[in-house]
């Protein structure tokens, strides 16, 4: 299954049946072997995702990994997976996520930050990130050899499922953020 989105903020479009355009609204999600289909979305996803294609991804270190310094680095982790109750929305303003599944059974919510009207803990610039109370408003299944792209639009909750999940998420600077 391929839902694609980027949203306004990005300039990404398709075509609707009716052949009018439309901003995309969901988060997109693919096998890995597609990824090349997008690579232009960002100038620095093509290195984002060379790293996810490295033959050793598996065997890696579960630390953070630089890419390309603080543009572009990823974090891999092993963590058993929770409950959806137990799981917040959360949202980044400077950093992009490419959350990959290496194993595990895992799903992750979704709803546009704009959407979002309770609060958790407010954003902080430091570790870029701030949580909903809100509930999402869909489910996705990210098998393992899939990725999801979430953009700073786009409120996730990441790690719902039974068992471990074994996952690494490229961060990619937002193109003119600071880290």
């Amino acid at each position: 299954m391929v839902l694609m989105a980027c949203g306004a903020l990005w300039g990404c479009r398709h075509a609707s049946k009716k052949g009018k355009e439309s901003t995309m609204k969901s988060p997109i999600t693919d096998r890995l072997e597609n990824c090349q289909k997008y690579a232009g979305l960002h100038p620095d996803f093509e290195k984002a995702f060379a790293f996810l294609r490295r033959n050793d991804l598996a065997q890696l270190e579960l630390t953070k990994h630089g890419i390309d310094g603080e543009t572009v680095y990823c974090m891999l982790s092993r963590n058993q997976g929770r409950a959806r109750e137990q799981a917040p929305l959360e949202a980044h303003r400077k950093y992009i996520d490419i959350q990959y599944v290496i194993s595990g059974d895992e799903e992750m919510a979704y709803k546009p930050v704009a959407q979002c009207r309770q609060e958790k803990e407010a954003y902080d610039s430091e570790k870029d990130v701030g949580f909903f109370k809100d509930p999402p408003n869909r489910w996705l299944t990210v098998p393992p050899g899939s990725f999801i792209i979430f953009f700073p639009q786009d409120a996730h909750a990441p790690l719902v499922g039974r068992g471990v999940i074994h996952k690494a998420v490229v961060k990619v600077m937002v193109t003119g953020s600071n880290p």
